[in-house]
């Protein structure tokens, strides 16, 4: 390999690749388009929120220490409805006001009480119980005008989205979607829907790994299937980077005759590594294709998907400083004997029960790497470490895809 790092840990593969990031570009989009974009710059807050006192009950607005004992008789000088073209009617001594949910406070109230509290009668309002001040919305409790609330990197939930607004945002920045080449390789890939002769199958995994780009938060480019010799990988790779800013390639990464990915990045690319200690998905390679990095990602279906989520997500995520989306971790109590190994993280596909006693991990089916069927009917991955028990019983950690 050239004294290039060859059969690495995933932290070592991980912090090779960030080294290498794709380029990124930004972009201003209405807010309504950026769910699940990515914020490209800290935004302020450009006004107060609230931006005015105001009652958080549909009630009576009224001095907190209007009286010692209760039930307490106020005159009701006015209505203060939540609209803001309504005059605000000052509440002296003994005076209340009718008071909707998000109305401003009047001048001289300082408290409210919920009308279920109270017995309104003609022109007067019996306090059944003291008013609250805590039902009383303090001008820029939430947000004080010009504080950041929302940072570079983060990811646009639909909470967020509606934080943007509240901050008086119509448009914000945010990082423009990666495209993504994804380029299977192999002369027995068949397009689904196509008749199959002996020995072909069907293409699946730039399907699958299509939408794990859709989910990272960026844009797939399907190539069409390649043949398994140099010349149509060397078209194939120049075509992706004329358009995209990372390839993905599937298959040919291993030790085989006709691993041709492997060979054109070591004879004509630039191999930052080979290999890394991971079961299921150990041959993947990362480098460089004229200028536009390239993961070189397994042929069997499970273990392109492994790969992705152990190393193509992290790396999209901290190239642009991301906080999602991402698989979360448990404990979980292993039911089933998962046979971990002494150099590798094992990575086996698991169902998940949340019990009384914890969540609870089963791997009832064939553990092939090339058995989608466990991958697609699985709640999480168990991530055994190099040497960890995998008996009945033993709590370890599990991914949750």
């Amino acid at each position: 390999m050239d004294g290039r790092p060859y059969f690495i840990t995933v932290d070592e593969a991980r912090a090779i690749c960030q080294q290498t990031p794709p380029p990124l570009r930004t972009e201003h989009r209405p807010i309504e388009m950026c769910t699940g974009r990515v914020l490209a710059e800290d935004l302020k807050s450009m006004v107060n929120d609230p931006p005015f006192d105001n009652s958080a009950m549909d009630g009576f607005a009224c001095r907190f220490d209007e009286a010692a004992s209760y039930p307490c008789t106020l005159t009701v000088v006015g209505l203060q409805a939540a609209s803001g073209d309504n005059e605000l009617v000052e509440v002296g001594p003994g005076e209340a006001v009718r008071i909707m949910t998000g109305a401003p406070m009047p001048p001289g109230a300082d408290a409210i009480l919920p009308i279920e509290r109270c017995d309104v009668g003609d022109g007067t309002v019996v306090l059944l119980e003291p008013p609250k001040p805590h039902f009383v919305r303090k001008l820029g409790e939430n947000l004080k005008q010009g504080t950041i609330a929302l940072t570079k990197g983060q990811r646009l939930t639909p909470a967020r989205i509606g934080l943007c607004a509240t901050m008086g945002y119509a448009s914000v920045p945010v990082f423009q979607r990666l495209n993504i080449a994804i380029v299977s390789t192999g002369d027995e890939l068949k397009s689904p829907g196509e008749a199959l002769a002996h020995g072909e199958i069907y293409e699946s995994n730039s399907y699958g790994l299509a939408g794990l780009v859709e989910w990272a938060g960026h844009t797939p480019v399907r190539f069409p299937s390649v043949a398994d010799t140099m010349d149509a990988l060397r078209d194939a790779l120049n075509e992706a980077t004329k358009t995209c800013d990372l390839i993905l390639t599937s298959g040919g990464v291993s030790m085989g005759e006709f691993d041709y990915v492997r060979r054109i990045m070591e004879e004509e690319g630039d191999v930052h590594f080979w290999r890394m200690k991971i079961r299921p998905g150990s041959p993947p390679l990362f480098g460089v294709w004229n200028g536009t990095p390239l993961f070189g990602l397994p042929g069997n279906p499970v273990s392109s998907h492994v790969v992705f989520r152990m190393l193509v997500a992290p790396y999209l995520r901290h190239a642009l400083g991301t906080d999602g989306p991402k698989e979360w971790t448990v404990r979980a109590r292993l039911c089933d004997p998962v046979k971990s190994t002494n150099d590798c993280m094992t990575l086996r596909r698991v169902t998940l029960t949340s019990t009384e006693e914890g969540m609870m991990a089963h791997q009832p089916r064939h553990q092939g790497s090339g058995n989608l069927e466990s991958l697609a009917s699985a709640s999480g991955l168990t991530l055994l470490q190099p040497g960890q028990s995998g008996e009945v019983g033993a709590w370890i950690d599990v991914l949750v895809l």
